[in-house]
């Protein structure tokens, strides 16, 4: 008896583990539509797709980067452009499972991703030291410090007198910030905006431009320090990538062979200068796919310009100066026809092409139901979202998965629809991209603690 549990202790304290290899599901070859069809077999010059939610864009991607390589391109050739970096690694792990082979450079990476990649290898062929990133936080600790030194009159920029007492406060500096990052995006110095403020009367613009020198001062002498490795803000990258590649037409002629073909994915979220950068690796009849759809634009207020898709044909001709091809894909796999006839009617009135809103449901799509509701109060609204969801899953054995909450705000909607979907007991899951790192539940009491530990600032 005593051996027996003296065996069961010894087992119970050595576990045995074992790796157990994940189901692989075998590739099954989608079913595509005949102009998905068309967009895979398309072979030479500049396409714009059009592609409304639900038609398959992603898919459609996948599948003319695996056509290009299995007619024998390159891999090492192929890029792929896209906005956000869980868009990128979306492509990038369907890619990879679709080709069956392992490639050496990413095939699908953000802007911002590709931009620094260049910079890094302009820097290596000068011998210099690799550039670094600058986080968010190093660049708000540069502005708040500056703005300090203006507001105690040590500084150089001499701010307009309504503004002195909102140099301390954060919303002022997160304003400013996004300003020099419009700017930046743009290639628009100093100079530039100081000159427009002074022909339009508006001192604070005279002002930002007297900041944004001294920011760019700073900077330079941050990287005089570091040894001349190079630190740039996110905002900087594309743009200084253009300068890299128009100064220096060898690196030119190695990244328009690097990007021998090229894809764009969320092209309507694109700002003046990625569209530049597209250009110079794909203008002039280059080998381009672009896909974006102008009705879902949401990122204007990150400098986005949804116009670039409208312009994109006539921006980028084929080599014998026609237009560039365009195709819109028309099958919706994800709504019925209620739901496309709805979103079609509140789409009638925004500008841009028109023929990717003619969407038909794929064959067996539930017609889906749309319903409209008014409420006196954001907490009358909240708490009928949270009973609705409640009663689908309960009832009708809805996931939770299958269900999403749409806001327009998430700054001023979010606080009371998750409240009311905690206390009815819905889980609930944010978007990463929707919320600032400060602003997240589990940051917020970290830093109000870490707050309390400060000296208090003067004032």
């Amino acid at each position: 008896m005593r051996g027996e549990t003296a065996v069961a202790a010894t087992a119970q304290q050595a576990p045995v583990y074992r790796l157990v290899q994940p189901e692989v599901t075998p590739f099954v070859r989608p079913r595509l539509d005949p102009t998905q069809q068309a967009v895979v077999d398309h072979r030479t010059g500049p396409l714009l797709v059009l592609a409304g939610p639900g038609t398959g864009k992603t898919t459609t991607i996948v599948e003319a980067v695996a056509a290009q390589i299995e007619a024998g391109a390159d891999p090492e050739r192929i890029l792929v452009l896209t906005f956000s970096r869980k868009a990128a690694a979306e492509l990038r792990t369907r890619i990879t499972a679709r080709v069956g082979r392992t490639i050496r450079e990413p095939v699908a990476r953000t802007f911002h991703s590709y931009a620094f990649g260049v910079l890094r290898r302009a820097a290596v062929l000068r011998g210099e030291p690799a550039p670094r990133l600058l986080t968010s936080a190093e660049q708000d600790a540069v502005v708040a410090e500056l703005l300090r030194g203006d507001a105690d009159q040590e500084g150089v920029v001499r701010w307009p007198d309504e503004l002195a007492e909102a140099l301390a406060m954060p919303g002022f500096r997160d304003e400013l910030r996004d300003l020099l990052l419009r700017a930046t995006e743009r290639g628009i110095d100093a100079r530039r905006l100081a000159a427009w403020g002074q022909e339009r009367g508006l001192p604070h613009w005279v002002a930002a431009a007297d900041f944004l020198r001294q920011y760019q001062d700073v900077s330079y002498f941050a990287t005089v320090a570091r040894g001349g490795a190079s630190g740039y803000d996110p905002a900087e990258l594309v743009r200084t990538a253009i300068d890299e590649l128009r100064a220096d037409p060898e690196l030119l002629r190695a990244e328009r062979e690097r990007a021998g073909w090229l894809f764009v994915d969320e092209y309507q979220d694109t700002d003046p200068g990625q569209v530049e950068l597209v250009e110079l690796l794909a203008g002039g009849g280059g080998d381009l796919v672009v896909v974006g759809d102008p009705d879902q634009a949401i990122y204007a207020f990150r400098g986005a310009e949804p116009r670039g898709i409208v312009e994109f044909p006539d921006r980028f001709r084929h080599r014998d100066g026609r237009p560039a091809d365009r195709l819109s894909l028309g099958v919706c796999r994800r709504s019925g026809a209620e739901l496309l006839a709805v979103s079609r009617r509140v789409a009638e009135g925004l500008p841009g092409p028109w023929e990717h809103r003619r969407l038909v449901p794929a064959e067996g799509t539930d017609p889906g139901r749309a319903e409209v509701h008014v409420f006196d109060s954001p907490s009358m609204e909240a708490a009928f979202v949270a009973d609705t969801m409640r009663r689908a899953h309960l009832l009708d054995g809805v996931p939770w998965s299958q269900m999403a909450v749409v806001v327009r705000s998430a700054s001023a909607s979010l606080a009371p629809v998750r409240r009311a979907l905690t206390q009815a007991g819905v889980p609930v899951a944010v978007s990463a991209d929707d919320v600032a790192l400060a602003g997240q539940p589990a940051v917020q009491p970290l830093l109000a603690a870490l707050g309390a530990l400060l000296p208090p600032r003067r004032t």
